[in-house]
């Protein structure tokens, strides 16, 4: 019986030690994994002149404008509206519309994880992000010419804007609020740090919100 029970726990005790090195394992295969996508784009060249901001959801906090046809270091990150990076030792944001990633050669990404490079989503492929800008830059140039649609492409705003056009250029904000007095519609949009103060559908001031 002495000879079952410890047969019994010899068995456990080996199963469990398989067992931890199964799982570590798997999470060394997915740091790697990781690592390849990250590693897979780590420049970015600027196809416009654009904005580094110090926080991306505060516009105002701006640290400099750097040239077209820079190249910025990209930092870890999800690559959605903005772009993490680095630049002229300058750390912050900027929109990536802006930006062609410049990817590495893809025999650079370990065979086994090459699939893990594509975005998903519901079982779509994705359009680059490059195709995306291209397609916007393109449509803002060819509904508002060359000059103002660069401007709106770099999410410029500036005084006697309609707001068509800041929202073209910023997006639709959190909050509207809005005050009728006569003929006169005086309107504050909040965005995450930033209210735009409109009259009659014109962009008027702007500053951070209270």
């Amino acid at each position: 019986m002495k000879r079952i029970i410890f047969s019994g726990i010899i068995i456990f005790m080996f199963l469990n030690l398989s067992s931890q090195v199964v799982k570590t394992d798997v999470l060394q295969d997915l740091e790697k994994s990781q690592t390849a996508v990250q590693s897979a784009v780590t420049t970015a060249t600027l196809k416009s002149a654009s904005r580094l901001f110090k926080d991306k959801d505060d516009l105002t906090s701006v640290i400099l404008v750097i040239p077209k046809g820079s190249v910025v270091d990209i930092l870890p990150g999800p690559y959605d509206t903005f772009l993490h990076v680095v630049f002229d030792g300058n750390t912050g944001y900027i929109y990536s519309n802006h930006a062609q990633l410049n990817k590495q050669p893809v025999q650079d990404i370990p065979s086994g994880n090459q699939s893990s490079v594509m975005v998903q989503n519901n079982g779509q492929e994705k359009r680059p992000v490059q195709s995306q800008s291209d397609a916007r830059y393109e449509y803002l140039e060819k509904k508002y010419g060359q000059s103002l649609g660069s401007k709106i492409y770099e999410g410029k705003i500036w005084k006697g804007m309609n707001s068509e056009l800041v929202r073209e250029s910023w997006g639709s904000p959190n909050k509207i609020n809005r005050v009728i007095s006569g003929n006169i519609v005086r309107e504050e949009w909040d965005y995450k740090k930033t209210r735009l103060y409109f009259q009659n559908s014109t962009l008027a001031e702007w500053g951070p919100v209270k």
